[in-house]
């Protein structure tokens, strides 16, 4: 008993053993256990067992069936006497058996196209839902991606909160000093007090922000809530240029949405061309082989048998004008499927242009942030160094102070765009941006 609980506690202690994520192992989490794309994988499962059993009906079905007749009523007929003057006679007569099994085959030879035009139905299904797999493949990388950075930037915004509570308590200390020394109001003491009390309340809410990230984070990699992790990475500006041309060719051969419509279209073109010939004939080989015999015995002499083989035309004459209507829900399913492919590709232009424009805002905000956040640490040194001789007021140092912050502030922001512009883009146009670079290389 007490080795089940050292057994059980120590499993429980392995459970929770901090895991260490990077982006690209965040990414792997997400492939393998996220509940979301795991359900969609399942679907192209399900496809191919659809495309098997489309499959199947080429194949010739056989079937057996065994009969046990528990009451019967047998048939009665009279007959009538030889012998003139004699009554006529009554004989019962039993044209069942007590036991009969039967083998029935059945193998179709000619369906006017309907067997081969329901698998090419199946088939393409298969495509299509290969292509949701693809296109959910890639929204749950982006949302990882978005997760990830977005946990990257809640804790850059807890270093930005720590450092200005540290400044904020750094220049406390420095009016108190001066204040005892009769060189400092009791003003500036008490502006300086009140600003790092109310920088604090912000540093907790920036802590909270970035346990929240983690939970989004773990619930997307479908990693327990309780278990502690630790990223490993940060937002960093590597350049990337982005050619619009050749986003939108490429957006066009790959996106998923856009695949699938081509094949939803030819699963279109299928099902009105079975829609067509739905009251053609149909040619089959259907044959069947009887035994039967009233005791249940391994005895051959007791047990009859028989068996016949048929060629069966069949001929639908009047199907109550339902062909009409499989061909005009066809057709009217393929006019929607062009109509939907066209609107899509302008909204893939549109988002592949929305991505693009959101890459030039993010690299321009980054230049211009980089360099003042130089300039703001340095305003912030000058006016503490000023202040402690007296050339500087308390305010002008506070002023210093939150334009720090805000400059930090706008740069891990920009970062933190410029990282999901870069992750849209890649969605946008259903390609990784390292093979954009392989193939210009090419």
């Amino acid at each position: 008993m007490i080795s089940i609980i050292l057994f059980i506690s120590s499993f429980s202690l392995l459970s929770q053993e901090k895991i260490i994520l990077t982006l690209e192992k965040s990414i792997q989490l997400a492939i393998k256990q996220n509940p979301y794309y795991l359900a969609v994988q399942k679907k192209v499962e399900r496809a191919k067992a659809q495309l098997a059993e489309a499959r199947s009906n080429f194949f010739p079905k056989i079937t057996f069936n065994a009969i046990h007749t528990l009451k019967e009523k047998l048939f009665e007929i009279e007959m009538p006497s030889f012998i003139p003057g004699m009554p006529s006679r009554r004989v019962t007569i039993d044209f069942t058996k007590d036991y009969q099994f039967t083998l029935n085959f059945t193998q179709p030879l000619f369906t006017s196209g309907k067997l081969y035009y329901s698998y090419n139905q199946a088939k393409y299904n298969l495509e299509l839902t290969k292509e949701i797999e693809r296109q959910a493949r890639q929204q749950v990388i982006f949302e990882v991606k978005r997760a990830f950075f977005g946990c990257l930037l809640a804790r850059e915004f807890v270093k930005v909160s720590r450092e200005a509570v540290e400044l904020a308590e750094k220049h406390l200390t420095t009016v108190k000093n001066l204040y005892e020394v009769g060189m400092a109001s009791q003003f500036d003491l008490l502006r300086a007090e009140v600003r790092l009390a109310n920088l604090k309340p912000q540093l907790i809410k920036a802590k909270n922000n970035y346990e929240s990230a983690l939970l989004g984070l773990k619930t997307i990699l479908g990693i327990d809530i309780n278990t502690p992790i630790e990223l490993k990475g940060k937002l960093e500006y590597e350049p990337f240029e982005i050619d619009l041309e050749q986003c939108m060719e490429i957006a066009l051969e790959n996106r998923p949405e856009l695949i699938q419509l081509n094949y939803q279209e030819k699963i279109g073109e299928q099902m009105l061309k079975l829609a067509k010939v739905y009251n053609f004939p149909t040619l089959s080989i259907v044959g069947n082989y009887n035994i039967w015999g009233n005791e249940l015995s391994l005895d051959k002499d007791k047990w009859q048998n028989y068996y016949n083989i048929n060629l069966v035309l069949s001929i639908p004459i009047f199907s109550g004008f339902l062909t009409s209507a499989k061909i005009g829900q066809s057709k009217a399913f393929l006019k929607e499927i062009k109509l939907n492919k066209k609107a899509l590709i302008e909204n893939i232009k549109l988002e592949v242009r929305q991505a693009i424009l959101k890459i030039k805002e993010a690299k321009e905000t980054l230049e211009s942030q980089e360099k003042n956040v130089e300039q703001a640490m340095e305003s912030v040194r000058i006016a503490e160094l000023n202040y402690s001789e007296g050339l500087a007021t308390s305010l002008d140092v506070s002023s210093a102070q939150v334009a720090l912050t805000q400059a930090k502030t706008n740069y891990t922001q920009a970062l933190f765009d410029y990282a999901v512009a870069l992750a849209q883009i890649e969605k946008a146009i259903g390609y990784d941006l390292s093979k954009i670079v392989e193939r210009r290389i090419k």
